[in-house]
């Protein structure tokens, strides 16, 4: 028997991205407030292509990115050809990239960015709906509302600028494609950034105070992986 070092086994499920939703499945639909107050649901937006971007502002792999004018460039070409652009943030208060409404506005218009909304999610409710893992982390829906890519935003792994041009640009080849009506090459990639710094995860059907019935057990974590 083929005996394997328990730390390659590690970082092999490390390289297999865990889909919250898998590609070709209608997106869920979800509610969140934006930064100008008002509630904000998916299919507000049926019938259309939407991009959802997992943010964290003070992340260095999204800094590459909104420094070098990377992200704004492309929410801006693919918001006037009618994409609609979300960017979720799901930083839990307390943890690095949480933000209050007034605070994303103002890192919005520092950055140049143009989302067509920001959406506040500290609850992390909706980031672990999409199992969404990084910042950044790139999902694009269709308008038949299903899921057609998610995984990072191009081929180079790294902080560094200078490999955005270098790179391929998986969100922008995804998003050519869809908008084409074809689809993406490489409908499923690996994200990378900084883990989305949620908080801690509510016990599902934890008992009441006055409830006798016992608490679930949570499944080991491996059996999560690549489901």
């Amino acid at each position: 028997m083929i005996r394997f070092p328990l730390a390659l086994l590690f970082s092999l499920l490390l390289a297999i991205p865990a889909a919250g939703v898998p590609n070709g499945e209608p997106a869920p639909d979800f509610t969140l407030p934006d930064t100008k107050g008002a509630e904000r649901s998916l299919s507000d937006f049926k019938g259309q292509t939407v991009v959802l971007e997992w943010h964290n502002h003070e992340c260095p792999f999204v800094r590459k990115h909104y420094d070098s004018g990377n992200i704004p460039k492309l929410q801006q070409a693919y918001t006037a050809k009618g994409v609609v652009w979300l960017a979720v943030i799901s930083s839990a208060e307390g943890k690095q990239g949480f933000v209050s409404a007034d605070e994303a506005e103002r890192n919005r218009v520092a950055d140049d960015a143009a989302p067509t909304h920001i959406l506040l999610d500290p609850s992390g409710e909706v980031g672990r709906l999409y199992g969404a893992k990084t910042t950044p982390h790139m999902f694009v829906i269709g308008p038949s509302g299903k899921l057609r890519y998610q995984g990072a935003i191009d081929s180079i792994r790294s902080t560094d600028p200078a490999d955005i041009s270098k790179a391929e640009n998986y969100a922008a080849l995804a998003l050519d494609a869809v908008l084409a009506g074809k689809s993406p090459v490489n409908p499923i990639t690996v994200p990378y950034g900084c883990s989305v710094k949620y908080g801690p995860e509510p016990e599902a059907d934890a008992p009441t105070a006055t409830s006798s019935a016992p608490t679930r057990k949570k499944a080991p974590w491996w059996k999560f992986w690549g489901s």
